[in-house]
């Protein structure tokens, strides 16, 4: 466990880790995916993040049992538009409300893969009482513009500030919890709201891009948004 200012992160199995942690306000997450990266004929070689995804093993799903109502009075996750309906059903089961969300990409991919090209990326917002969504009528809307770009991170998934910044607007409470860390863009965003984060990651490269995140993040006064 390494302790940054109101940043605390884990290197580890976040199925191990979360029940150890408790409860925490709300749980933000871009968790695995579960979809083919194979495939895309011709456009394949203008498509290298695929290749990163798969050989991260980020392309496998994610057991849905980390979404608990006793230990997170909301969840905002982010998925495949294929993992909807195996996602919704176990929310509803455990929370009173739930909005379906979109990131529309406003340069997606010239793909369809056999099925419809991906300009909307899906989040589902789910909560219990005095849980609910947060904000401006403009940050209550469900659809989020913001182009796609590579990261200077080198991770194949991250999403981009303006889109986390925006869900960070909407989510009710004082700390986030993000069990598939990443490179930190959910905590990053969670401290500039004024947020204490809590993020868990077991890629070693992925987990020490978001520690050097949080240290440069703390090196100068943040910026709050």
């Amino acid at each position: 466990m390494i302790k940054i200012g109101n940043a605390t992160l884990y290197f580890g199995d976040c199925y191990t880790l979360l029940p150890l942690i408790g409860a925490v306000d709300a749980l933000v997450t871009d968790p695995p995916y579960e979809f083919n990266t194979s495939g895309g004929g011709r456009l394949r070689k203008s498509r290298p993040n695929m290749n990163q995804i798969a050989a991260m093993g980020i392309d496998k799903g994610f057991d849905h049992s980390i979404f608990r109502a006793d230990l997170y009075k909301s969840v905002v996750t982010f998925c495949h538009n294929n993992q909807l309906y195996k996602i919704l059903p176990h929310l509803a089961a455990q929370y009173r409300r739930h909005a379906l969300c979109a990131w529309r990409k406003t340069n997606p991919m010239p793909v369809a893969n056999k099925s419809y090209q991906p300009e909307l990326e899906p989040y589902v917002h789910a909560w219990n009482a005095g849980a609910h969504p947060v904000g401006t009528l403009t940050d209550l809307k469900r659809i989020i513009d913001a182009p796609v770009g590579k990261s200077v991170f080198d991770h194949p998934t991250v999403k981009p500030d303006v889109v986390m910044n925006k869900i960070m607007r909407n989510v009710n409470g004082d700390t986030v919890i993000d069990p598939f860390m990443g490179t930190g863009s959910t905590g990053v965003a969670a401290l500039r709201h004024g947020k204490k984060f809590i993020g868990i990651e077991n890629n070693a490269t992925a987990f020490n891009i978001a520690c050097q995140r949080f240290y440069d993040l703390y090196s100068r006064p943040i910026e709050r948004l």
